[in-house]
């Protein structure tokens, strides 16, 4: 453990409040308890609501990719004379970093079309406020599939 930190007493009420008050002091703590094997010193309960934090991130940054991508894809296909550089670049960038979320979570595949649903649904208003066509004149279902989506050659 560093200098910074200090001894803790390890019951949950102590654990809990440090967790609350000073929440790097709390990790370092618990990953240095971690290292020497003290499981039964660990704040289990925070512990793990932290690591499943961790992969709602993770799945929050797969919408939010998907959101940006299919709307750019949506305004390359509807905005035809509109096209530049910048729409270009921005589907490149979202596919090259879908590709490096999923093979580092290659889990959050999974139900994949279910994300794909959530995420066109959330892209057609952005869309609509971005252009102005109405969310209305689109399909009501993803019109790309997962493959046209990680696919780098694919605009439509």
């Amino acid at each position: 453990m560093d200098n910074q930190s200090t001894i803790i007493d390890s019951n949950t009420t102590t654990e809990q409040s440090l967790y609350e008050r000073d929440f790097y002091q709390w990790a370092i703590h618990n990953a240095e308890l971690l290292r020497q094997g003290k499981l039964t010193e660990i704040d289990v309960n925070n512990i793990a609501e932290e690591i499943e934090s961790m992969g709602r991130s993770e799945k929050k940054e797969l919408i939010n990719r998907l959101v940006v991508l299919i709307m750019h894809l949506l305004k390359w296909q509807y905005q035809p004379k509109r096209h530049s550089r910048s729409w270009k670049s921005t589907i490149s960038t979202q596919r090259t970093e879908l590709e490096g979320l999923l093979e580092n979570s290659p889990s959050l595949k999974y139900g994949i079309e279910i994300v794909i649903a959530k995420s066109y649904k959330r892209a057609m208003i952005v869309f609509e406020d971005q252009t102005g066509i109405s969310k209305k004149t689109l399909s009501e279902t993803c019109p790309y599939t997962f493959e046209q989506l990680n696919d780098y050659d694919f605009l439509p």
